[in-house]
């Protein structure tokens, strides 16, 4: 089972003070993390290492920016001159740019000395003999002043402990977990809405072709035929979409199973094993499909989706109706 990939970037000092508990966190809630700092990345001694660094970011899915006061290192491809004023791309920064670029999640927790005395930065920008007390280059203050232009993606959160770095995480990726949920049921609401569209729109075409047979030259012999030509495609439109919304199709459906190879079988067969024997032959990946087929003790659940697949279409159920 895929597992959810943290990637944790740091330019707070005491972070690596409580990486052991920082990282008995992120497992207590069943992710796998990779931090910057910790020697999570792995690289090749021919690319720089700054290049690992993005090979290695490609597999996060949640990317974490915890802010101190230490700027940390230039790039491999930037100059490595690291004046207090001197703007330069550090690997923080290229690590949440990457994160924006790939629009994955993006968390941003701000030491709140730092946060405070960026207000104070705001305000003396011109002054480059200022020394600020709770960083040790103007280039942090850079970064969040790029971080909060950002239109999206930028949440940030200030902390005074390392606890409270945890609260917040915890709260935060709760609410992504239930969004995910919530975003799941709409599109399921959304596709049977768009079912219901889409028989709406077969029902009205089959009105339309009523008026146009009784308006038309169609002579009265032949007028009957007509209609009963349109209630068949109509019955067999819902008889699709009936058989679509069935629990064992849905399951089928894993193994590569499209509806129609599901309707022949259930038309032209008369016991359950005679089902099974002809998916099996009408299949395109046959061999996949072995072990499902291949099951003896179906559930009753599963028994009852299937008689409901062969009373639609207008069959006697394979199992005794429970």
């Amino acid at each position: 089972m895929s597992r959810p990939c943290v990637f944790v970037s740091s330019t707070y000092y005491d972070l690596k003070h409580v990486q052991s508990s920082f990282d008995n966190f992120i497992k207590s809630l069943g992710y796998d993390f990779i931090l910057s700092k910790k020697g999570d990345i792995s690289y090749s001694p021919d690319v720089p290492f700054s290049e690992s660094f993005c090979r290695e970011f490609a597999n996060a899915d949640i990317f974490l920016l915890i802010i101190g006061g230490r700027y940390g290192s230039a790039t491999s491809t930037d100059n490595k001159k690291q004046e207090r004023t001197f703007c330069y791309d550090n690997m923080t920064k290229k690590e949440y740019e990457s994160a924006c670029s790939r629009n994955i999640p993006v968390y941003i927790l701000i030491e709140g000395n730092v946060y405070t005395e960026y207000q104070t930065y705001l305000q003396n920008k011109a002054n480059e003999n200022i020394r600020y007390a709770h960083v040790d280059s103007v280039n942090i203050f850079r970064l969040i002043e790029e971080i909060l232009l950002k239109p999206r993606n930028n949440r940030i959160h200030t902390f005074e402990r390392f606890p409270d770095i945890l609260i917040w995480l915890r709260e935060q990726w709760a609410g992504l977990f239930g969004e995910l949920l919530q975003r799941m049921t709409n599109q399921q609401q959304i596709s049977t809405l768009s079912n219901q569209v889409e028989t709406l729109s077969v029902i009205n075409a089959s009105l339309q072709k009523y008026l146009d047979a009784l308006v038309s030259k169609v002579s009265p012999a032949d007028l009957p035929e007509s209609i009963q030509y349109q209630h068949q495609r109509l019955n067999k439109f819902e008889q699709s979409d009936a058989l679509k919304q069935n629990k064992f199709f849905k399951a089928l459906s894993n193994w590569n199973v499209d509806i129609n190879q599901f309707g022949v079988a259930l038309l032209t067969t008369e016991t359950f094993d005679e089902f099974k024997e002809k998916l099996h032959k009408l299949s395109n990946d046959p061999e996949r499909l072995k072990p499902f087929l291949s099951i003896h003790n179906w559930s009753s659940s599963a028994q009852n989706s299937i008689n409901e697949a062969r009373i639609v279409l207008g069959k006697q159920p394979y199992f005794p109706l429970s």
